[in-house]
């Protein structure tokens, strides 16, 4: 067998397309638009090599057509999660023992599969299946998932090289195992990105997967299924799964040879989920990984000597892009008395230049929420506010979802900085404001630090140094990614690697070596060349005679 120390391609993040009127890409986006709008996928779970189709169909739709009818997929039942750990098991020992140049190679190529024939395909179906614009389909399907995994092999590489000092006569080394059993993968609806890093990252280093997908997001899953087959991914190795969660949880965390989860969601199912793991942890061979990014409520702090503009953009983008449903979407805002009417006066000068509607009108930056009991949630807050005389709709307000689930970008004023919707997660377009007395900013600091239990991101916007040397310190713990003058969404594989703490999960960054390190159990080795063969050490020999009479003062 050939063998050699190997070094992948150095990552470079994925260039983002602008899809002009005119571009290729545009053109090549609004074709396979067209050619999915015409079908009805039929959609099988992926269990060792088999389609398995059950015949019980879940009807997908597009959250902005819901009367349209685009796929169905095969609902699964306990059964089916059991078949797909075994599956995953047979497949495990193989899949250990292949070489890493190996593994490494099949990431690689769904890289590049990614970025060329499958690039206008996965983007088409996220914007279809889960509301997204072409842009935001972009960054997300596209870009972000290139990324990980290009990143995540050079990450890989790294961790290999990893190796202790040896001293003379002896060789250590380390070797980085994959944890005993399978992995749990569940994700999210919001990030196509995500729904494919959670798996592929665990199985990149040789563990074996288990994945179930949130059923708003099948629509694209099935996708990247297609897309790790065909980079070479084996029969098994990733299994994929359509269950709902207390079935799949009552199989998985009873499981013998349950080795981790990598989960993305919410909090409380989360929390849920690490009381399951605990109360079965003498079943298991090992104590389970629980890596998990949960909820946030995230903020925008503005000083008295921020820029009112970069302000407002910061608030337009970070808390209405995709229709406000991003983990570390901007939820709470906190403006200072002085430059208040300002910036919330920008604010609403974009709100009102928005355009919302389908996707497949790239004119349109806000689309729909994802499903009926998301609007519904959205709908009831803003009907509270309407009432609430410690709030105020300044903007928005307004909801429909006769054709789709839209809910009109909103700003709240609130008067109270405990409002309910200051505290609460909505996970919608929703943003609420506090307009606090410019020269009380250290007393909000203390209000932004303590008014929620997440700590996923926030933002700061000043020019005063001495302000954001404070916010940087008594906000240390509010988030696990902290901007600086910039919204508090858009982090970059690489560049601002992510995750927060407190509600907001483990904080185990996903784009970077941390959260691959997960994944792996380290096996120290050390090798002695020429064996001791007297059990003595030194200090047992006998002392001289000579120096034995001169201690009695013979």
């Amino acid at each position: 067998m050939a063998t050699g120390f190997f070094n992948v391609p150095p990552p470079v993040n994925e260039p983002v397309k602008g899809y002009a009127p005119g571009s290729k890409e545009r053109l090549e986006l609004q074709q396979q638009l067209k050619s999915l709008r015409g079908l009805e996928l039929d959609i099988p779970m992926y269990i060792g090599g088999q389609k398995v189709r059950t015949g019980k169909l879940e009807r997908i739709a597009p959250p902005h057509d819901h009367q349209r009818t685009i796929g169905h997929f095969h609902m699964g039942d306990a059964s089916h999660v059991t078949l797909a750990i075994d599956a995953a098991l047979a497949a495990r020992t193989a899949w250990a023992a292949l070489p890493w140049e190996h593994r490494a190679a099949v990431f690689l190529k769904a890289a590049d599969l990614l970025a060329g024939p499958y690039r206008a395909r996965i983007n088409a179906a996220t914007m279809l299946g889960q509301s997204k614009n072409a842009f935001q389909a972009e960054i997300d399907a596209a870009c972000e998932l290139i990324d990980f995994f290009r990143f995540n092999v050079y990450f890989m590489q790294e961790i290999y090289k990893q190796q202790p000092e040896s001293l003379p006569g002896m060789w250590n080394r380390l070797e980085q195992r994959p944890l005993e059993g399978f992995v749990f993968a569940l994700t999210p609806f919001n990030f196509t990105s995500i729904a494919g890093n959670l798996p592929s990252s665990a199985a990149m280093m040789g563990n074996v997967v288990v994945w179930k997908p949130a059923n708003t997001q099948i629509y694209s899953a099935q996708v990247l299924m297609e897309l790790f087959k065909e980079a070479g991914v084996p029969d098994g190795v990733i299994n994929l799964v359509y269950v709902d969660g207390p079935t799949a949880g009552d199989v998985i965390f009873s499981h013998r040879d349950f080795a981790g989860i990598h989960f993305t969601g919410s909090t409380g199912v989360f929390n849920g989920i690490w009381k399951t793991i605990g109360q079965n942890i003498a079943n298991y061979k090992s104590y389970p990984r629980i890596v998990g990014e949960t909820g946030g409520k995230d903020f925008i702090l503005a000083h008295r000597s921020a820029h009112a503009k970069a302000v407002a953009v910061g608030i337009s983008r970070g808390a209405f892009e995709y229709q406000g449903q991003k983990c570390s979407a901007a939820s709470r805002v906190y403006l200072p008395s002085n430059l208040a009417d300002e910036i919330l006066g920008y604010v609403k000068e974009d709100l009102a230049s928005f355009k919302m509607g389908d996707v497949e009108d790239f004119g349109n930056f806000i689309n729909a929420v994802i499903d009926e009991k998301s609007f519904d949630k959205l709908a009831k807050y803003l009907d509270g506010a309407k009432a609430d005389p410690n709030a105020e709709i300044i903007a928005g307000g307004g909801y429909d979802k006769s054709k789709g689930y839209f809910i009109e970008p909103t700003v709240i004023r609130a008067t109270d900085p405990k409002y309910v919707t200051m505290c609460e997660e909505l996970f919608g377009p929703v943003v609420t404001v506090f307009v606090y007395d410019a020269d009380k900013f250290e007393e909000t600091l203390e209000l932004v630090d303590s008014t929620s239990p997440y700590a996923l991101t926030g933002a700061v916007f000043a020019q005063d140094r001495y302000a954001i040397d404070l916010a940087s310190k008594k906000l240390v713990h509010a988030a696990g990614n902290f901007y600086i003058n910039d919204k508090p969404t858009g982090a970059v594989v690489g560049q601002q690697p992510f995750g927060g703490a407190r509600a907001s999960g483990t904080n185990d960054k996903a784009g970077s070596m941390l959260n691959l390190l997960r994944w792996v159990s380290p096996r120290a080795i050390k090798e002695t060349f020429v064996p001791v063969t007297d059990y003595r050490y030194p200090f047992l020999g006998s002392e001289p005679a000579e120096d034995l009479n001169r201690d009695k003062g013979l």
